[in-house]
């Protein structure tokens, strides 16, 4: 199990980024969570298999149909286990 720590940019907050990225953390069985940061970004932490990871990485660097993706930074780390579910950070 790996985790991974993404910052997306672009036009990626007010387009249903959140909601959209926690569907695609169902289908690929990640855990963990994503939210909005006060600079216009996106934030997310979520574990699972690398390959799971790369997968979900692969679709964040897209977005739902109405965003802009800019840039992903990636920072691959260990897993911690600590997460149940994936979930939307308020």
């Amino acid at each position: 199990m790996k985790r991974v720590h993404l910052i997306i940019s672009g036009d990626v907050q007010g387009v249903g980024f959140r909601a959209w990225t926690l569907r695609n953390s169902k289908t690929k069985s990640c855990t963990g969570w994503v939210k909005n940061r006060d600079d216009g970004t996106v934030e997310v932490i979520a574990e699972g298999t690398r390959t799971e990871l790369e997968e979900f990485i692969a679709h964040c660097q897209h977005g739902p149909e109405v965003a802009w993706v800019e840039r992903v930074v990636v920072n691959w780390l260990d897993a911690t286990g600590e997460f149940d579910r994936f979930e939307v950070l308020y």
